[in-house]
């Protein structure tokens, strides 16, 4: 397919997509436009959207794109490769792969034989996904050692209480060792010169000098 051909296909997808999740959503075209005028983009009015959906548009903006995206509730990257409804996609003129191939390409999520250069865009977001990676196991040990003890002060069994109790002091050691390797990893990050992300309100310590040994620490 020529470069103009595949542009404007690649345009039609993104626009049955759109279609697609507005319908999904059950929104009519005007109120999607008035969703995006709200958002502080009056220029996707109803008759633009239109025409858009009917294949009279032949581009559209990364603005409207993004814009639009949030006003159809749904991540912006299912509006460029359609999952689960096609097999295949071509992702660039005359480059035809997987449908899931084409979205760990665009997100940056394809293997690689040997580790990104340093400082490069792709090292820098694996450094934020291993990031991401090292926050989730941090709330899953301290949410996992909560849960044990909250258990713990219901049960009238002194067998299972101490057995409750035991297994929340292991998910706290877990969770100690976790937010002090998060915090290690943010200090590497700072020294980069990268900034790192906000951390959710109960993992705040870890940019703290001292982390709690528990969760029961820091109530």
């Amino acid at each position: 397919m020529t470069r103009d051909g595949w542009a404007a296909a690649f345009t039609a997808l993104v626009a049955q997509a759109i279609r697609e999740a507005r319908k999904g959503a059950g929104l009519t075209m005007g109120e999607v436009a008035q969703g995006c005028a709200d958002r502080g983009l009056a220029e996707i009015t109803e008759h633009s959207l239109k025409n858009l959906e009917l294949g009279r548009k032949a581009s559209i903006t990364v603005a409207d794109f993004v814009v639009l995206a949030d006003v159809l509730g749904v991540p912006p990257v299912t509006l460029l490769f359609p999952l689960g409804t096609s097999a295949t996609v071509e992702v660039l003129p005359g480059r035809e792969v997987s449908t899931w191939d084409a979205l760990a390409w665009f997100t940056g999520e394809t293997p690689l034989d040997v580790p990104a250069a340093e400082g490069t865009a792709r090292d820098v977001l694996e450094l934020f996904r291993q990031h991401g990676d090292l926050v989730a196991a941090a709330r899953s040990s301290y949410a996992l050692a909560r849960e044990r003890r909250r258990a713990a002060s219901t049960t009238l069994d002194r067998t299972r209480r101490a057995t409750l109790l035991q297994r929340a002091q292991g998910y706290e050691e877990h969770a100690f060792e976790d937010a002090q390797e998060l915090r290690t990893y943010r200090d590497r990050m700072r020294q980069r010169g990268l900034t790192p992300p906000a951390l959710p309100a109960e993992l705040a310590f870890a940019d703290q000098a001292e982390s709690p040994t528990g969760p029961e620490d820091s109530e």
